[in-house]
C-alpha cells in the first residue's frame, strides 16, 4: 500500500513484558514434537500438499520416517493413502508432501506420525470435476500479529468453506514495537521474533514460526485447504522486482534479502513449488470443474517496475500534467511484467476454450480505480483532528484536486498495464471476478475501461488485523465513504474502519460475496456483523444494485 504504513504508527508500543516475551519464544520455538499444526494447500482434483513441522529431541539434524496418512474418516479408519517422509533441519523441520491419486471433490483428513507421536488432524477437500453446483471461498489478507486476535482465522476455521484464498501479508516484516497495536503487544503479549527486522533466513523462517504459533491461524490451517499469494510484508515493504522502500544498503543485498524470504516462504507455506529450497514463481492456476479457473498473479515481485511516488516524481517531471504524461501513463511501465502478462492472456483464453463460467483473478492490490477524495477544508477544521494529521491532509488535497490516484502502489499506479488486462477480460474472460487484498479495508468496484465499458467486478477483502484508513486519517466512516464514492466512480461499496474476511459463493449462475466484520480484535471474545451482499449475475460484468 502506497500510503507509508511504516511511518503512521512508527514508535507506538515499545514492547511487552519479560513474561509475555518468554510466553512467545516457547510458543514459537516449540518444545520438541509437531509444533506448529498442520496445514494443506494448492489442491487439485486428485492431489493436495500437506503441511506439518516436526522437531526431534536432541542436537538432531534429520527426522526420519515419519508417516504421513490420508483418510475418508477422522478415525482414519478407511485409509485412502499414505506413505513416509522425512526432514532435517536445512529445512526448518518443515515437511511437505504432494499426496497424488486422490479423488476429486472429496473430503479428506491427514495426519503425520512418528515414533508413536502424532499430528493433530487436518482437513482438507479436492478440487471438483464437471459441473460443479456451489463453491466457497474464504478470502484473507493482512494479519499482522502484533496488531490483535487473528479471530478472523477462528471464524474462518468453523465457517464452510471449499477454500481459503489468502491474498498477502501473512507475516509483516517490522521489528518489535513498529508498527504494532501497543495493547496488543504490551498487554496481550502479541510480540514477535526476532526483535529486530527480518532479514536473514533465520530472521523469516523465527518470524514464521511465531505467526504459526497462533491458535486460530493454526485451526483454519487444519479445517480447509488454502491457496496462497505473497505480497509486500512476507518480503519487505513496497517491493518491486528491483528493490523496496523498506530496504537499504545498511541491510545487505537486496536479492540476497529476497532469497531468504523466498526460502521461508517455500518451507512454510503449504504451496507446491518444483523448487527445493525457493519458492518458483508463485503465480499459477487452478480448475474449479467447469464452474470456474481461479487464477492467482504475482503483482508483487515478478514483474513490477518500480513504484512512483508524489513527492519525488511530480517534483521531477515538472508538474502534475507532465507527470500523468510522462510517467504515469508510460506504456512501458508494468505491474506484472511481460512474460506474467502473457502467461495471463494464455490462461484466460484457454478458459474461454473450455467454457468455465467464471474467471476468479486472485492478486494482491486494488484493480479499481480509486481516486484521491477531496474532502473541503472547512468540514476538516471542524473534525477534532490531532496536529500531525494536517501536513498529510493538506498533501492529500494537492492530489484530489489534481485528480489523481489514492495509492501509487496499485494498479492505479500502472494504468496502461491495468488497461491491457481489461482488453484480455473483453476478449477472452466471460465474468472476470478480481479479488484483492493489501488495504486493510473492504472496498468493491464496477471496474471500466477507458471508452466506459463494463468490465468486470471486483471485491477488496478487508484486512485481518491490520489497521485501515482510519489510522490513517481519522475522519467520520460515513463521511469517508461518501468522499470516495464522490471521486470514485467505480467504486460500488466499501467500508473503511472494520477488520474481518470475506466470504465468496459461486453458483453457475452468480456470484455472491459478504465480508464478515469483526466487533473487536482486542478483547477474547468477539461478534461477526455480516454486510449487506455483492451480487454480480453471470454476463453482467457488475454488481446488481440493491433495494
Amino acid at each position: 500500500m502506497m500510503i507509508n504504513r511504516r511511518k503512521v504508527l512508527q514508535g507506538i508500543g515499545a514492547g511487552a513484558g519479560a513474561l509475555s516475551v518468554n510466553r512467545v519464544l516457547a510458543a514459537s520455538a516449540g518444545n520438541r514434537g509437531f509444533t506448529h499444526g498442520v496445514a494443506s494447500g494448492d489442491p487439485l482434483s486428485d492431489r493436495v500438499i500437506l503441511w506439518s513441522r516436526y522437531v526431534p529431541e536432541g542436537n538432531v539434524a534429520r527426522a526420519e520416517n515419519i508417516i504421513w496418512q490420508v483418510a475418508y474418516d477422522r478415525a482414519f479408519g478407511d485409509i485412502a493413502a499414505s506413505g513416509m517422509t522425512s526432514t532435517h533441519r536445512y529445512r526448518d523441520f518443515t515437511i511437505k508432501v504432494d499426496v497424488t491419486g486422490l479423488k476429486s471433490g472429496q473430503r479428506y483428513f491427514y495426519r503425520f506420525v512418528i515414533d508413536g507421536h502424532r499430528s493433530e488432524t487436518g482437513s482438507t477437500k479436492t478440487l471438483p470435476v464437471g459441473a460443479v453446483d456451489r463453491f466457497r471461498l474464504g478470502v484473507a489478507s493482512c494479519s499482522n500479529y502484533p496488531q490483535g486476535y487473528f479471530h478472523a482465522y477462528d471464524d474462518m476455521a468453523k465457517s464452510d468453506l471449499d477454500l481459503v484464498l489468502h491474498l498477502g501479508d501473512y507475516i509483516y516484516e517490522y521489528a518489535r514495537g513498529r508498527y504494532v497495536n501497543p495493547i496488543a503487544e504490551d498487554t496481550l503479549g502479541r510480540v514477535v521474533e526476532p526483535q529486530n527486522e527480518i532479514i536473514s533466513l533465520d530472521d523469516y523462517r523465527a518470524r514464521y514460526a511465531v505467526y504459526r504459533s497462533d491458535k486460530d491461524l493454526q485451526a483454519a490451517h487444519a479445517a480447509h485447504p488454502w491457496i496462497c499469494v505473497w505480497d509486500d510484508h512476507e518480503l519487505m515493504n513496497n517491493t518491486w522486482r528491483g528493490g523496496a522502500e523498506n530496504h537499504n544498503e545498511g541491510e545487505g543485498d537486496f536479492d540476497e534479502r529476497i532469497a531468504a524470504a523466498r526460502t521461508a516462504y517455500h518451507e512454510w507455506m503449504p504451496i507446491r513449488t518444483a523448487a527445493q529450497t525457493d519458492q518458483a514463481a508463485i503465480y499459477r492456476r487452478f480448475q474449479i470443474g467447469q464452474l470456474a479457473d481461479l487464477i492467482m498473479l504475482d503483482t508483487r515481485l515478478q514483474g513490477r517496475d518500480e513504484q512512483l511516488d508524489y513527492q519525488r516524481d511530480i517534483a521531477k517531471a515538472g508538474g502534475p500534467e507532465a507527470f500523468v504524461k510522462d510517467l504515469l501513463m508510460n506504456p512501458q511501465r508494468t505491474i506484472l511484467g511481460a512474460d506474467q502478462e502473457n502467461w495471463l492472456a494464455s490462461q484466460l483464453a484457454d478458459s474461454q476454450d473450455r467454457g468455465a463460467i467464471w474467471q476468479i483473478i486472485g492478486q494482491q492490490v486494488l484493480m479499481g480505480k480509486l481516486i484521491t477524495p477531496l474532502i473541503p477544508k472547512e468540514t476538516l477544521d471542524e473534525l477534532d483532528l490531532a496536529d500531525r494529521y494536517r501536513p498529510r491532509l493538506e498533501r492529500l488535497e494537492q492530489i484530489a484536486r489534481a485528480k489523481l490516484p489514492l495509492n501509487l502502489d496499485a494498479w492505479d499506479g500502472y494504468p496502461v498495464c491495468r488497461e491491457r488486462i481489461h482488453g484480455l477480460f473483453k476478449q477472452f474472460a466471460p465474468n472476470p471476478v478480481v479479488l484483492a487484498g493489501d488495504t486493510h479495508n473492504a472496498w468493491a468496484f464496477n471496474m471500466q475501461n477507458q471508452q466506459g465499458d463494463e468490465v468486470g467486478v471486483e471485491i477488496g477483502t478487508p484486512g485481518v488485523t491490520s489497521p485501515g484508513m482510519e489510522a490513517y486519517l481519522p475522519a467520520p466512516s460515513q463521511m469517508m465513504q461518501e468522499a470516495f464514492k464522490a471521486s470514485s466512480t467505480e467504486l460500488f461499496d466499501l467500508d473503511t474502519t472494520r477488520r474481518g474476511w470475506t466470504v465468496v459463493e459461486m453458483t453457475p449462475t452468480e456470484v455472491t460475496a459478504k465480508w464478515r466484520f469483526l466487533s473487536t480484535i482486542l478483547e477474547s471474545q468477539y461478534q461477526i456483523n455480516e454486510s449487506e451482499p455483492l451480487l454480480c449475475r453471470a454476463g453482467d460484468r457488475r454488481f446488481s444494485e440493491r433495494d
